[in-house]
């Protein structure tokens, strides 16, 4: 019986999750929109589910603001040659709280930022095989000094962890 109870116990605690606001007093503050005016380069990859490197990239990202509006335009470069381009529109709703879109993101992004700390979550529809998958994102992102700023993603379908993109920002 201790055995399972064991089990469970772990099995619970591995369903925990990070509370944003538990950031509040953490530093630098992270402030969206203004770390990404300008240009921003990025280094990342991606990792399946069993923690192997799948693919390798980086991003060159260009800042603006428009009416009240972050628009960040993407640039990806794979290792494997292929390029792609994402662009972002980020609206600031109040002193903690984003909402964004892009073309391959389903509906509306949602964001909590506190501290030093943002919290994104989406569905994106990502290329796969002949078609595309949907894939849900829990997106971490964390500045460090220095405006280097680290990011996790974690990738779910159907609440199965499909994989992990982990990026580093650099001003």
């Amino acid at each position: 019986m201790k055995k399972y109870f064991l089990l469970l116990l772990i099995l619970l605690s591995g369903c925990s999750t990070m509370s944003i606001e538990s950031y509040r007093e953490s530093t630098p503050r992270f402030i969206l929109e203004d770390y990404f005016v300008g240009q921003t380069q990025a280094w990342g990859i991606f990792q399946g589910r069993n923690g192997q490197v799948e693919r390798q990239f980086t991003v060159d990202i260009t800042g603006r603001m428009e009416d009240d509006k972050l628009i960040l335009e993407e640039d990806f470069l794979y290792t494997d040659g292929k390029r792609d381009r994402r662009v972002w529109t980020i609206t600031k709703l109040d002193e903690h709280t984003y909402q964004g879109q892009a073309a391959d993101v389903v509906g509306v992004a949602s964001g909590k930022s506190f501290g030093n700390a943002l919290n994104w979550s989406y569905t994106m529809d990502l290329p796969y095989k002949d078609g595309t998958v949907k894939v849900k994102f829990d997106d971490w992102m964390f500045l460090q000094p220095d405006g280097i700023l680290i990011n996790k993603a974690k990738m779910t379908k159907f609440g199965i962890y499909l994989g992990e993109v982990t990026l580093v920002f650099q001003k």
